[in-house]
């Protein structure tokens, strides 16, 4: 991020907290969020840009920017079963949430699917 971006997030976070302690408006700071919103997303353009353009030469930048999107979160934190005690480990969180999916999708058939069924009777006859 250049200087100037990172000027404005802080004149953002300055008129944030003027708006809830009540001398700035809303209005204001719907301005300046629109304003870094924008300033962002060029930043984020320009380096996508730079990237692009590099790849020949630096290929390791490229990779390590796609690697650093493609993370996601592995872990599920605790669960509680229907005794009520929490479950930890990683097989039984499994059956659970297998459990739960499977309570959803065989649900017996409810108004809605009854009204969807009657309404497509009608158009095919």
């Amino acid at each position: 991020m250049s200087k100037v971006l990172l000027e404005k997030l802080k004149g953002k976070e300055e008129v944030y907290r003027m708006w809830k302690n009540g001398p700035a408006t809303w209005e204001e700071y719907r301005n300046i969020v629109g304003v870094c919103r924008e300033a962002m997303g060029k930043a984020k353009a320009h380096l996508e840009l730079n990237l692009a353009r590099d790849v020949k030469n630096n290929k390791k930048d490229l990779f390590k920017y796609i690697s650093s999107k493609r993370k996601t979160r592995e872990n599920v934190g605790l669960l509680l079963n229907k005794v009520g005690a929490l479950v930890t480990e990683d097989t039984e969180k499994a059956e659970l949430l297998n459990a739960a999916f499977a309570s959803v999708f065989t649900a017996k058939a409810g108004p809605q699917e009854s009204q969807t069924l009657v309404a497509g009777e009608t158009v095919w006859t």
